[in-house]
Formats: C-alpha cells, structure tokens, sequence
C-alpha cells in the first residue's frame, strides 16, 4: 500500500505532460488514452464507476472513479488427466497447474469418465497501486501516434518529448519510471500566466489549481465553446458576423490552453480578390476566421483570431500584428491572381502536357482529349450543348498549371472558374475550335465556367453533385475517363487501400446519375465509349492526325451501315468504333460489378434493402435510375401481404425444380401444353401467368414498375391454390413434366421483373 490509507473506492488521475502536441493528433489520442487504460484496468480484474478523459496543446488526462484497493481473489479450477496416466501426461499437467507435485491435486470421480486428478488454483489479488505502475510504462511504450519522435538518448516514442508524468491514487504518488521520467504529483500551467509547478492530490484539486492560477482550461469543449461564443459576440458588438467553419474550431480548440479571441481588420483593398482566395489564405496560412458584413453577405474586412495570452491592451498589438502578417499573404495571393489572369486558360490549357496524369495513361494533356471527347458524347443525354461540354471539359484541367493552384490547391476549379470568367485578349491567338469560339476580349460562357468548378463534384458524401446540363456532362466524363483508365491498366482498389480515389470517383458518378436522373447505359453509353477513345488516342494510324480532332465527333451513332472507306477527316465514334472493333473493353464488366457495389451502399445508406439490390442487378440493367425504380418498387411489393406470400411460393417451386432438375437433368425451359393441364388450379394459375406476363412486359415497356409489380400481385392466390390442390409429381410422366413447366413458367415470370433467387426471407 502506497502513502498511507487507501479507501474501498478510490480516483486515479493520470497526466502525460509534453511539448506541443499537434491540433489534429488531440482528440484521437484523447479517445486512445482513454481506452487503453481503461481496458488495462479491466483486464487486470479491476472494475471502475467512470472515466472521463481531457486533452489540450500540452497533455493528455485521465481520471478514474471508483476503483477498489485491490484486484478481486481469483479461484480456478482446472481438470487433469486421469489417474493411472502416463507420467508425461501428469507432469505435462503439473507443469500447466504451476503444483510441485500430484499430492497438491484433488482427485475426483465422475460415473461415466472415472476418477481423475483437478488442481484448485487460488491467486490472491493484486493492490491497485501494482496494477497501475505495471500498466501505464506499457500503454505509453506502446501508445500509436501518426508521427513520434525520439529524443536525447533513450529510446521511448512520442508525438513530441515527454517531459512530466501526474500518476495520482487516492491523493498519494504511484512510483513508475519511464525512459528515466520518474511518475509524481507536480503538473505546469500556462507557459505566460500560470505556470507554475502545482502539486495535485486528485481530480478537482489538479482541474480547480489548473483552472484557476494555472490558467489552463482542461475540456476541449469547454474551450470550442468559449472560443465560438466569444468570436460571434466580438463580431456582433461591430456589427459584423462570423462565417462558420467547424473544421477550422475544432484546430484551434487545439492551438489554445486560454483561449482569447480578438478581432482585426485588414486592408479592404484585398477584397477585390475572390473571397475563397482571402478565406483560404485566412485559414491555412493564419488560422483566423473570416467575418462577412451581414447586409450584404460579402466577405468584411477583418477576421477573428484566436490568441494563447490575455493582453493587457485587450489584443490590439495582437491584431495590428496578425494583420501585417495576412497582408504578406494576400500580397503573394495578389501577384498570384494577377499573373494567372494575364496568362489565361487556353495558354495554362497549353502547358498540361508537362504534367504526368498516370504514367501509362499520358499527360493531363491526354486525359482532357479523351475527356472532351467523351464529354461531347454525353452532352446530348444530359441536355446540354456539345459545344459548350467540350469547350468547358478542354478548359477544366487548365488551372492546375496556375500559380494559385500550385499555391492553394483546394481551390483546382474554383480558379479555373474565376479566370474562365474573365475578359482577356489574346490577339495572338488562333480561335479554337475554328469558326466555334471567339477569345477577342471576352469571358467564356457562364455554363463553361461553372462546369469548370463544378466537374470535381461530389467530393465527399457530403457534397453537392452538379445539377447544370453542361457541368454534369464534364463531371461524368472526368470520372468515367478516370475509372475506365484505371481499369484498363488494372490498378483497382484492393481491400482498404485507393490511393486514386475510384470508390470516390464511381460513388460520384452514381449521384449526378441518379441526383439528376440521368438515362445512361453504363456500359455501352459509359465505359466502353471512354474505353474508345483511350485507345485511339494511341492507336498507331492517327500519328499524323490532329489530336482535337478527336474530340469534335458529330454524335453517338449506332453500329449499323458503317462505310469502312470513310476518311480520317470524318473520324467519328462510329468510324472510331470499327477501327477499333477487336479493342473490346474486357475489363468493363468488372467495372460495372464494382459500381453496384458503390450503389448498393448508396442504396443501403437510404434504407433500401441489400438483397433487392441484387435481385435487380442480376438481371444485367445497367441504367442505374431504372435499377433504383425497380428497387423501390420491389421493396414496396415485398412488404405486402401479397408479395411476401408470393416470394415464398416462389422459393417453394424453384425448390421443386431444382429437386428434379438434379434427378433428371432437365432445366425446365420449354413451353407449357394447356391439353395437359386436367385441373382447375393449374388451368387458373396457367391463364393467370398469361395474363400476368403481358401486364407486366406492357408496365416495363412504360418503366411503370409499380404497375407491373401489381400485375404480379394475383398470382399469389392462384398459387397457393395450385399447391394446396394439384400433386405435382403425378404418376404420369407426361404430366408431371408439364406441371414442372408450369412451376418454371411461374419461375420466369417472376424473372422479368427481378431475381427473386437473390431475395432473402
């Protein structure tokens, strides 16, 4: 026992006191803390009644209530072979029992196995105290940071060198050392106001010592808290407001011990920049917080930052210093935006052949042929000019070779959009495509401007996806010509790891498709035109052929009437499609089976079932608004009495036929005879399926599925009925086979509108 007395139920508070520990490390290594030692304690036969963790610039804590003095005793029985073993058998055991010799064993008898020898192990419990200095040296040594560092000459890893150990039970000192740190009761506040060292006995001692001189706010909670309502109170008293951003809070919760947010100004002068180029330079650079004027919602010049130390001049030399350096930032920002400017797209657009996209897939330059040519193609499902999709896929990669790209890469697009939208004059300059654009002194069209910004949509699941014609044709062309590269050169995504990004990619396409009701067929509308034009943009007979002209196909044709004497002039997909006709894209097959997987978990976060995902997938669709119809449609069917009943008359007959099928070998796919149908239940479910079949093919020609799973619904009682009444192994041959038809016809009824095999229950 340590330092004197030790309650029944004691605290413990342990704190790693270190360097500067990184903002975005904090919270996690909180979590891990916590975790770690609480499931140390567990394991070691030690209950608790609470945890409770804390986390800051400069430690980590944890307290824990209601810890017993000691381990529990531990009884345990453990049963030996029998008597009259083989020796090795009994030393084998002894060994394992941890007994000097086989009189310390009990021998007991059961009536079936006999007698045999039991060792009754009692292990004393442990004090609390040994628990605690055995475990926490372990869960330091083998605490998992992104990044740790050694220091001095031990060998002892951590995010940043440890410097002092708080392992406090019950008021009194656990004694550990580690790596030479030796354990104690002394902590330190703020660097600037509180510093201390302050001897702790416990939790509210170490939080109220801490909290009150120490000038160290413990929760990370507490301070988000009072940083938010600090910041958009400072902004209200002038009249401004706080632009939101939790990412950025959640930093600089981990930045601050004493928070103090204080409000600057800048020179109004950088606001003629575009505001994501001020806010960004604020948050990356800074981390400050951007204040618009509420009156007009335009971006106001000042900012919040968030200081460590309360100035004695309420942060004014605070602010007046964080704004010359913002000014720096944005000085570079300016020469940036007016370099780019001068510049503009087409010559940017004319550098991208410098940048690797993937090595066995070319240049950035190569992509955005293949992706304008694509881009062209689908423009006409999507409801948008051809010209326009490709003029805007042609520049949406341009920016990438920006100056403010290189320097604030979150914002690829959103400069691009910006430098689309402004008036240049390149007289220099040829009009591209001929006789199509004009570059004079004007901006593009806004719907090529905001398809450049807008074709990297969604990014995150959270995200909005391109709802404008012209953008959703760049959008899907960009990740299709992505996905299907990457398939070809089979450099899919294996277990957790993509490093390109496909899932993304492919989730992304799923919501524009289905977001905007797209009508594509992924495969042939989809991949293997992408497939097309990746490959003839290295196919061998176009080395002396324009590359734009590649993008500037008429439509997308039919297959049919080819004239194999076409000239190059008018290359085409359908010219394109020939040429290449032994360039199948095997890989596309896969590719589809891997976005229904992206779909099925788009499906599945919206609560549609995963099975009747399946059963419509299995029947080769590939228009994924017409699957997601199906599905819903199924799923409301299902959930009637009908279609639940139905669903298990179905399993009942595929269960018939498979039975057979393995007796007989015959799949059961001819026609049925009606002169064979004697009984008034197999006539009625014969007539019904007739009927059936047509309601539904007319319902699916119309995509009305709701209808055609209505049409399904009265074949339940015809088939209950049939299996209540009719014998299906009859004793004649003929008969039997033909109601086996019956049950198979009933079988590909069901198959028109989904495979049922696939449905669970």
């Amino acid at each position: 026992m340590i330092g004197g007395f030790l309650t029944a139920m004691a605290q413990l508070l342990l704190e790693l006191f270190s360097e500067e520990i990184p903002a975005r490390m904090q919270a996690r290594a909180e979590e891990a803390l916590g975790k770690a030692l609480g499931d140390a304690l567990g394991a070691a036969g030690l209950g608790f009644d609470s945890l409770q963790t804390a986390s800051g610039p400069r430690r980590l804590a944890v307290v824990v209530e209601g810890l017993p003095e000691k381990s529990a005793d531990v009884r345990e029985e453990r049963k030996g072979p029998k008597l009259g073993a083989p020796e090795k058998a009994v030393a084998g055991f002894l060994r394992g029992a941890g007994l000097a010799s086989i009189d310390e064993a009990e021998v007991r008898s059961d009536p079936k196995k006999g007698e045999f020898y039991v060792a009754v192990i009692e292990k004393a419990g442990r004090l609390t105290s040994d628990i605690i200095a055995e475990a926490v040296p372990e869960i330091v040594r083998g605490f998992h940071w992104l990044k740790s560092m050694r220091w001095g000459t031990g060998d002892l890893r951590w995010v940043r060198p440890l410097q002092r150990i708080v392992c406090v039970l019950d008021g009194a000192v656990v004694p550990f050392e580690i790596d030479g740190l030796e354990s104690g009761n002394e902590t330190e506040g703020h660097r600037v106001h509180g510093r201390g060292p302050f001897k702790v006995s416990g939790w509210a001692d170490y939080k109220s010592q801490l909290e009150g001189a120490g000038h160290v706010m413990l929760a990370r909670g507490d301070r988000k808290a009072l940083i938010a309502a600090r910041a958009e109170a400072l902004c209200k008293e002038a009249g401004l407001e706080l632009v939101p951003d939790e990412g950025l809070l959640e930093e600089v919760t981990g930045l601050a011990e004493w928070p103090v947010p204080v409000l600057g100004a800048m020179d109004p002068a950088f606001l003629d920049l575009p505001p994501e180029v001020v806010r960004l330079s604020m948050r990356t650079h800074q981390k400050y917080f951007a204040v618009r004027d509420p009156k007009t919602g335009k971006l106001a010049p000042n900012f919040v930052t968030v200081a460590n130390i309360e100035a004695a001049d309420g942060g004014a030399k605070i602010a007046a210093g964080n704004a010359k350096v913002l000014s720096a930032r944005l000085d570079d920002a300016r020469f940036f935006w007016d370099n780019d400017k001068k510049l503009g797209l087409d010559a940017m657009a004319g550098k991208l052949d410098r940048i690797d996209f993937k090595k066995e897939l070319g240049s950035i330059a190569d992509k955005v042929e293949r992706v304008a040519a694509l881009a062209r193609e689908l423009a006409p499902k999507v409801g948008a000019d051809a010209d326009l999709a490709e003029r805007a896929a042609r520049l949406a990669k341009a920016d990438l070779v920006s100056e403010m790209v290189y320097e604030f890469p979150e914002l690829q697009g959103v400069m691009g959009r910006y430098y689309a939208r402004d008036p240049i004059k390149h007289p220099d300059l040829e009009p591209y495509p001929p006789g199509r654009y004009t570059l004079g002194d004007r901006a593009e069209d806004d719907r090529v401007a905001d398809a450049i910004r807008d074709h990297y949509q969604p990014q995150g699941p959270a995200n909005p996806v391109p709802t404008a014609p012209v953008s959703i044709a760049v959008a899907l062309a960009d990740k299709l010509d992505t996905l299907v590269g990457f398939w070809a050169i089979d450099e899919k995504p294996t277990g957790s790891k993509d490093p390109f990004a496909l899932r993304r990619a492919a989730l992304g396409v799923v919501r524009i498709v289905l977001e905007n009701e797209v009508r594509l067929g992924l495969m042939a509308e989809g991949f293997e035109l992408a497939y097309l034009y990746a490959k003839a943009h290295k196919a061998e007979w176009l080395p002396y052929y324009a590359r734009e002209k590649i993008g500037i196909v008429r439509q997308y044709p039919k297959l049919l009437g080819v004239n194999e004497d076409r000239e190059l002039p008018d290359l085409d997909a359908e010219y394109l499609r020939l040429a290449l006709k032994n360039e199948g894209c095997v890989e596309c097959a896969d590719l589809l089976s891997f976005f229904g997987d992206r779909l099925k978990q788009h499906l599945k976060d919206q609560g549609q079932r995963h099975d009747l995902i399946d059963a419509v997938f299995a029947l080769g669709e590939d228009d994924l608004v017409i699957i997601t119809k199906r599905v819903s449609a199924l799923g409301v069917f299902l959930d009637t009495e009908d279609g639940t009943n139905l669903l298990a008359g179905y399993k009942r007959a595929t269960n018939i036929l498979k039975a057979e099928a393995k007796k007989t070998g015959e799949r059961y796919t001819g026609s049925v005879n009606p002169d064979l149908l004697s009984e008034k239940a197999e006539q009625d479910l014969h007539s019904s399926l007739t009927k059936a079949r047509a309601k539904v093919a007319k319902a699916l020609a119309t995509e009305d599925f709701e209808q055609a799973m209505a049409a399904m619904a009265p074949l339940r009682a015809g088939l209950d009925t049939f299996f209540d009444t009719v014998t299906v192994n009859a004793d004649d041959t003929d008969v039997r086979r033909n109601r086996l038809l019956l049950l198979a016809s009933m079988r590909d009824a069901l198959a028109d509108v989904a495979d049922f095999s696939k449905i669970e229950g």
